[in-house]
């Protein structure tokens, strides 16, 4: 019963043994082929190290193809460091390519810092030389030097690194020559001041935030033409909308005199944009928000717990949870767009959410806030769910609040006393939600004059400088035809 097999296996090892092996070619016509001829890096900071581009390097031919000499020109002293098939290096020997088959290559760079400014560029080759044909694939990388904030300091009460960048009673300001880098979290502490100069960009890696302790302040001072940025630290374009990419910008009670200021400000793809909260005491300041753009959160836009709040000319779109989410307070939003079309989740939680307490999710206890004052004017709320707005109270709290002159996506408050003269349920006509561009587009917007025109005279430019004179529009930005 044996002998079958033996008889078959002493064929397939004759039959393999007689295969000929294919050819390496010597054809100096037969050359390489490359997944690109130039590996372009984005923007990368000094001192740190880049993500990882691939190049492919492709043998087209019906023969095996040996690469005699790959190196990598700049040798040692390269910022740049490649890896062949696995194998790191900057020289490599005679590597052969199968036919009709590829080798995977792997490139990083670290750029030393330097005096400018400025974005600069570095650059290096890789040679490949086969059949006594020299192919270069270029290397670029934009380098930049930064402010780096790295957190060395610990304590029990903050869940992370923190570093102080504002202490006791100094005043520090960042200007925008170069951008600021945060690893952990910028601490202001108490009665210390963080004033932040317009076009500022700062970036924020995995984990960290800014951090307002009881008694700080913060001051953003951004302009039109030169907003401050405060965004993810991974510069690659898919990056661009990732929401969660680092913490939140957390700030605590304050003292009478010192409020937390932020005028002309993007804040993007963060877990929580402003988390604002009465943590010690009853806090004495306020936050106020202007010309401000928050987007793209893992959690909300802004959390407000038992906290004064105004807020004028400003969006706050697309969040996995609630876009507003306040918690007691006393609150008055003007002239703001509140959307909700989350593309990077499904979507269930309303755009805007209002209660007078909060509640221990791990032991069910309910704290109550001893005041809610909320007022709303001439704002869109807004979303892809069928009501974006919920509200939730327990009467033993004092607790009002008001919609006036807005646009609404809500099949539940229509007949409400709460709210007064606004539009439910037609269409706003957004530019392009995707692209967090919350324009209105269309003559037949529903948020076109339908703003109260005394609420309209506080805040009598739009977010782009455009005049609210007459009859305003609900939201950010007034309808401008094309």
């Amino acid at each position: 019963m044996k002998k079958p097999f033996f008889y078959i296996l002493a064929i397939s090892i004759l039959f393999f043994s007689c295969k000929k092996e294919t050819p390496i070619s010597s054809d100096p016509n037969q050359r390489l082929e490359f997944s690109a001829d130039t590996v372009l890096f984005d923007t990368v900071f000094t001192s740190l190290g880049s993500t990882t581009h691939q190049l492919k390097i492709y043998n087209r031919h019906i023969e095996d193809l040996k690469i005699s000499t790959v190196r990598l020109m700049g040798g040692e002293a390269s910022p740049f460091r490649f890896n062949l098939d696995g194998e790191s290096g900057t020289e490599f020997y005679d590597k052969i390519i199968p036919a009709e088959d590829s080798l995977f290559s792997f490139l990083q760079v670290t750029i030393d810092p330097n005096e400018l400014n400025t974005p600069f560029v570095v650059e290096d080759e890789l040679e490949f030389v086969t059949n006594g044909n020299t192919q270069t694939i270029k290397l670029m990388a934009w380098g930049q030097n930064a402010h780096y904030i790295v957190g060395d300091q610990h304590v029990s009460s903050i869940n992370g690194a923190f570093k102080i960048v504002a202490d006791s009673l100094e005043t520090t300001i960042w200007t925008n020559e170069r951008p600021y880098v945060i690893y952990g979290y910028a601490l202001i502490n108490s009665y210390g001041t963080l004033r932040i100069e317009e076009g500022t960009h700062i970036y924020v890696h995995e984990g960290g935030g800014i951090l307002s302790w009881s008694d700080g302040q913060l001051i953003v001072q951004g302009t039109a033409e030169n907003p401050v940025i405060i965004e993810g630290d991974r510069l690659e374009a898919y990056y661009d909308d990732v929401p969660g990419q680092w913490d939140q910008i957390m700030l605590m009670d304050g003292r009478e005199g010192a409020d937390h200021i932020i005028n002309h400000a993007i804040i993007r793809n963060s877990y929580i944009g402003i988390n604002c909260q009465s943590v010690f005491k009853a806090t004495q300041n306020a936050l106020r928000v202007s010309n401000t753009i928050i987007q793209n959160q893992s959690g909300s836009g802004l959390y407000s717990v038992f906290y004064p709040v105004e807020m004028k000319n400003f969006v706050i779109s697309n969040s996995k949870g609630h876009a507003v989410q306040i918690h007691g307070g006393d609150y008055r939003l003007i002239h703001g767009t509140i959307a909700n079309y989350c593309t990077f989740a499904t979507n269930t939680f309303a755009a805007f959410a209002l209660t007078n307490y909060v509640e221990n999710a791990a032991t069910n206890e309910v704290f109550l806030y001893p005041l809610l004052d909320c007022q709303i004017d001439n704002c869109i709320v807004y979303g892809s769910n069928e009501n974006e707005i919920i509200t939730s109270f327990y009467e033993e709290a004092d607790s009002t609040y008001a919609f006036n002159h807005c646009l609404i996506k809500s099949s539940k408050y229509v007949n409400y006393p709460a709210f007064s003269h606004c539009i439910f349920n037609k269409e706003p006509f957004f530019a392009q939600t995707k692209q967090n561009d919350y324009h209105l587009d269309s003559i037949g917007s529903a948020a076109i004059g339908i703003g109260n025109p005394a609420i309209g005279n506080e805040v009598p430019m739009d977010f782009d400088g455009i005049s609210r004179e007459g009859m305003p529009d609900a939201g950010a930005y007034q309808y401008v035809p094309k």
